[in-house]
Parts: C-alpha cells; structure tokens; sequence
C-alpha cells in the first residue's frame, strides 16, 4: 500500500513528463547534430568539430557576448535581490494582502512589454527626453543620457530589474510571512537594532529563498533573447542575441556555430537550475 501510495504521482505525471522529455530529447538530438557539422537541410553529414574549434577560438565574439551576457546576468540579479529582500521585510511588517497588488500587477507584464515601455520612455527621443527639454533642463532630446541601446547594457538590466524585482520579493515576502514573530520580538526584547535584527534574524531566515530564487533570475536572465534584442546594441551582444544571428546567417554551415553557443547556454542554466533546486531541497 505504502509503495502504491510513493508511485502514484509519478504514474499521473509519466504522459506528461514522457511529451516533455521527447520534445526536449529531439531537440537536443538535432542541436549536437548540428553542432557537430551533421546539416540534413544541406546534405552534409560528415561529422566535423569545426564549429566548435571557431566558437571556442580566443579572438572569436562569443568570449565578448560571454562576458557580456555574466555581466548583465550577474548585476541584474545582485540589484534585484537586494531590493527585494529590503522590500520583502518592509510589507511583512505591513501583514496587509493589498500591499502586494503592485508586484502582482507588474509580473502580469511580459518581458517584451515591459522591455517597450522602457524604449518609449528612457530613450534619446523618447517622453522623458521630450519632457526634459521641453522643461528647459537640457537642450534637445538628444542631450538626454543614454540609457537604452548603450554598449554597458544600462536599459537591459533596468529591464531586468523592474521586471525580477517583485518576482523575488513575493518569494522573500512568502518565507517571512510563513515564519514566527517570535524570533525578531526576542531579538528586539534583548536590545537588538532594527538593522541588527535584519542581519542575525530576518536573513538568515529568508537566505535560501532568496539564493535559490537569484539563481532561477540569473538563468532566466542569461538565456533570454528579447530583451538584449530590443533594448542592446549590435557589440556587444548577448549570447542568445549571438546565437540566433548565426541560426539565421543566409550561409546555413553557420547553423553549426549557433547551436554550439544555445548548448554552451543550456549547460550553465541547467547547472544553475540543479543548483537551485539543491537549495530548495535543503530548505525544506
């Protein structure tokens, strides 16, 4: 009976899970093929680490796009976490539901919507630009700092973080909701300082929420495509904004180039993801 009762989630979820693997086994089957130089759109088959030798070369653009890509990746979620878990410890000493209705209202917004939003205000000839030189602080629009389409990445991660923000404070705010009062009242009883008790009490209450969900940020972050597409520059670019370039190239041997970055990609967020979910298991 005990055996029936551990298998049967697993039997419920097998049609599921068997549509999923499928669909992730083929594609990544048809990704090493063509990473090794096996292209049957164009009849070639010999196998060929070619694409990879070019990738890899120390003068090649991945390198740039690698760095680049860790670098947006690494401070949007470092920003992110940060307000968050100030944010997160503000409305659990609120205990009102309705304080969370803005995040709930922002995570509605795709990224790309959002990523628009940014372009039609933060851009040189977007409204806030119009706005400043209408108000006489600068002289025209183009006068306006550059903030979108900047080779530092300054609107992704802006995006980013609007976007990562309140995912990881209902995350954070969830963990502390869940916990007694009891510590911090104790803490504040023994002359604890507001600040003292955010760092011996409220963190290392709500640290592996928030290290877990940074990594599920920073995954996210480094394999997405739209927001670099829209809101970078052409060099540097992210690694998916690389990747699809050489997918697309009208020279279709190039194809072998793109699908060893997307793997190279889908590495580092599966070590991420195993990462994460070590850290979720530990939690609990």
């Amino acid at each position: 009976m005990r055996d029936k009762l551990i298998f049967t989630p697993w039997l419920s979820l097998a049609p599921a899970v068997t549509i999923i693997l499928v669909l992730l086994g083929a594609s990544l089957l048809y990704a090493v093929a063509e990473s090794v130089g096996i292209i049957s759109i164009i009849g070639q088959s010999q196998i060929s680490l070619d694409a990879y030798r070019n990738t890899l070369d120390l003068n090649s653009e991945f390198w740039t796009s690698l760095r680049f890509s860790l670098w947006i990746s690494i401070v949007s979620t470092l920003i992110s976490s940060a307000i968050a878990l100030l944010l997160a410890v503000w409305l659990s000493e609120r205990r009102g539901n309705t304080d969370t209705l803005a995040l709930n209202w922002n995570l509605a917004f795709p990224h790309l919507v959002w990523s628009v939003a940014l372009l039609l205000f933060l851009s040189q000839s977007g409204l806030f630009a119009r706005w400043a030189a209408s108000l006489g602080l600068i002289s025209t629009p183009a006068d306006f700092p550059v903030l979108v389409r900047d080779r530092f990445g300054i609107g992704i991660i802006l995006s980013y973080i609007g976007k990562e923000i309140p995912f990881l404070t209902i995350t954070i705010l969830s963990v502390l909701r869940s916990q007694s009062v009891g510590y911090d009242v104790v803490a504040e009883n023994l002359g604890a300082s507001r600040w003292q008790r955010l760092r011996f009490v409220t963190i290392p209450q709500v640290i592996p929420a928030l290290i877990a969900g940074a990594l599920l940020v920073f995954g996210f972050i480094f394999s997405s495509y739209e927001v670099p597409a829209l809101l970078g520059v052409s060099y540097p670019r992210a690694l998916p904004v690389l990747a699809l370039r050489f997918f697309l190239d009208p020279d279709l041997r190039a194809r072998s180039e793109g699908m060893v970055i997307s793997l190279i990609i889908t590495l580092i967020v599966i070590i991420v993801a195993v990462i994460s979910l070590r850290i979720g298991e530990r939690q609990e």
